[in-house]
């Protein structure tokens, strides 16, 4: 029996409404909601009308269903094919998720979703990069390597797309190649809402994403399964493998479905497929989730291997080390006629002094050739990671005062390793209001100097203050007076891989900030320049060279749930580097 779909629109955070349709659950518990929630995406060029079918043949009556019509799709708006960034659709994906477990008054552990092609892509990168603790995920044919059959097709893309700017590609994909159905064929063909073209930019930075996710699936702990097609004419198949045998979820399962064509859940003989999601959704529902506990990361797993590996030095006269060696000669010879080359060298390339000079973004340097090579070293995607994740402090600043203010609370707050202080003072700037009290703490005095001046230069000697203090002081930072109802700390657990530090440091925190109370907090779950910062850039400590063990979010979440705190709210930058989370303290009774 065909479930009637509910046709409604729900608004991103940038305010575009997108178009979504909900089957509610036939049977209900006692409580008169659903089981559980489970979310479809679909395919590039297509649009939830076409899952009505996936909805029916799972059989599930005692769930609720929800699809979107993506950015650009179907009957949501935008230009055909067109996503600002992959980075805002997949927040589209976590805000949309969110929004379907609040819809059906579930808990997100009650929460599955099924994805095909690019809708899978979006959804594995979700879970990678904001480590939602949903119940499972089934991935159809994720387009993780798309078949591009012109010769040396992908650079001539990022070539034309740095030349004239962003095109759009139209799919060369006949229906006849998707699947073997008949009537597949015939409505693929005959369908007003199929979207051909896609955007260059999305195309370009969906190979990009794919990469770091096949790359480092490791990260990945929520319960998955993955359907590969055979016979598929549009994906490679290659990817697929890998991704699965770098999955880090302790439950995992593959099927390949032979002579299936790319549209796996539309293929002719799709029961094979649904019957085996059915199962395994059936299976997860049956069971308690459960994640393994990454608390003790720094002494095992595989970013404490990556560190390791970091830590030894290369062979000698191998190719990768004379390379590195070149690169850091040419960085402190004729590299310091740049400013933040100089400066990096001088202070550390993880002082606060650095990352308050990335954060001015102003080319300095000794002629202008050094002012070119700094330029260039600004320009580093570290670096505009770094200048993304100050944009994003700023933003949930003042989310998290804005929170306060309407729940009647005052307005403390505290950073603990504030560097020079910068993006909290410019975030509280633009404010109507200011808050009542602000506590500034760095272990450096040059940071504690740097950041009094920059108080008083944009007076706000009235509420806020700058004093020395150690991060990892659990005494100390519990006794911090007023009592913080919002506590910052940015940029510090990054550079520090022993998790007993950063679980003292949230503990003193806990302490400090009362129930109800908020705590904003970045993480470093992905750097493509891993290695190279650690065989060229040198640290504050001593100038010992810069490795770091990097913690994926889902680590770094549940050091924070570990010391008392409610994960809400997160942003992270196009390339999933840098994340800022906001979380609520919660009443331990």
């Amino acid at each position: 029996m065909t479930r009637q779909p509910v046709e409604q629109t729900f608004a991103a955070s940038d305010g575009v409404e997108l178009f979504y349709r909900k089957w509610a659950a036939t049977q209900v518990q006692g409580s008169g909601k659903a089981r559980g929630v489970i979310v479809l995406f679909h395919r590039g060029h297509e649009h939830s009308g076409r899952l009505q079918h996936i909805v029916d043949e799972l059989n599930l009556p005692d769930f609720d269903f929800y699809a979107w019509d993506a950015r650009g799709h179907g009957r949501s708006p935008g230009q055909r094919g067109y996503s600002p960034s992959i980075g805002r659709s997949v927040r589209d994906v976590d805000e949309f998720v969110k929004f379907a477990a609040q819809q059906s008054g579930v808990a997100m552990e009650d929460v599955a979703v099924i994805a095909q092609s690019v809708g899978a892509v979006l959804a594995s990168a979700w879970v990678h990069d904001y480590a939602p603790k949903i119940r499972a995920l089934s991935l159809a044919s994720p387009a993780f390597k798309v078949k591009l059959y012109v010769p040396f097709a992908r650079p001539g893309l990022k070539l034309m797309y740095a030349l004239r700017g962003n095109f759009f590609v139209n799919s060369y994909v006949k229906a006849k190649f998707l699947t073997h159905d008949p009537e597949r064929i015939a409505s693929f063909e005959n369908d007003p809402l199929i979207t051909r073209p896609i955007s260059a930019n999305i195309l370009i930075a969906l190979y990009e994403t794919a990469e770091r996710l096949v790359a480092d699936a490791a990260a990945i702990l929520v319960p998955t399964q993955l359907l590969i097609s055979g016979a598929d004419w549009v994906v490679h198949h290659g990817p697929q493998h890998e991704f699965f045998e770098r999955l880090g979820s302790t439950v995992k399962e593959k099927h390949v479905l032979d002579g299936f064509f790319h549209d796996t859940l539309g293929e002719k003989d799709r029961a094979q497929a649904l019957t085996k999601i059915r199962d395994f959704v059936l299976r997860q529902f049956a069971q308690p989730v459960a994640q393994p506990s990454l608390l003790d990361a720094h002494q095992r797993g595989y970013t404490y291997d990556e560190q390791m590996t970091l830590e030894k030095p290369l062979p000698a006269l191998s190719p990768k080390a004379l390379g590195f060696a070149m690169t850091k000669a040419s960085m402190s010879g004729p590299g310091r006629l740049s400013e933040g080359v100089r400066l990096g060298f001088a202070t550390g390339f993880d002082s606060g002094s650095t990352l308050d000079y990335v954060y001015r973004n102003e080319a300095r340097g000794v002629s202008l050739f050094g002012r070119m090579i700094d330029r260039n070293y600004l320009d580093a995607i570290g670096w505009r990671g770094i200048r993304q994740r100050k944009e994003h402090l700023k933003e949930l600043l003042g989310v998290a005062i804005a929170d306060l203010r309407a729940r009647g609370l005052p307005v403390h707050i505290v950073d603990i390793a504030a560097g020079h202080g910068r993006y909290v003072l410019e975030a509280l700037e633009s404010l109507p209001q200011k808050p009542d009290s602000v506590l500034l703490r760095d272990y450096s005095e040059i940071n504690v100097r740097a950041g009094t001046e920059l108080i008083a230069k944009k007076g706000m000697q009235g509420f806020a203050r700058f004093v020395q203090g150690d991060a990892f002081d659990a005494e100390s930072l519990a006794a911090i007076a007023p009592r913080p109802t919002l506590g910052v700390v940015s940029g510090l657990y990054e550079l520090f891989p022993d998790n007993a530090l950063i679980r003292r440091s949230l503990g003193g925190l806990a302490s400090a900030i009362a129930p109800g109370g908020l705590l904003l907090y970045t993480g470093q779950p992905w750097h493509p320049q891993l290695e190279f910062i650690a065989r060229v850039l040198t640290s504050h400590r001593g100038g010992a060279s810069w490795v770091m063990r990097r913690r994926t979010q889902a680590e770094m979440d549940q050091l924070v749930e570990a010391a008392g705190f409610a994960k809400q709210q997160q942003r992270i930058d196009e390339w999933g580097i840098f994340s800022v989370s906001m979380a609520a303290r919660v009443d331990a009774s």
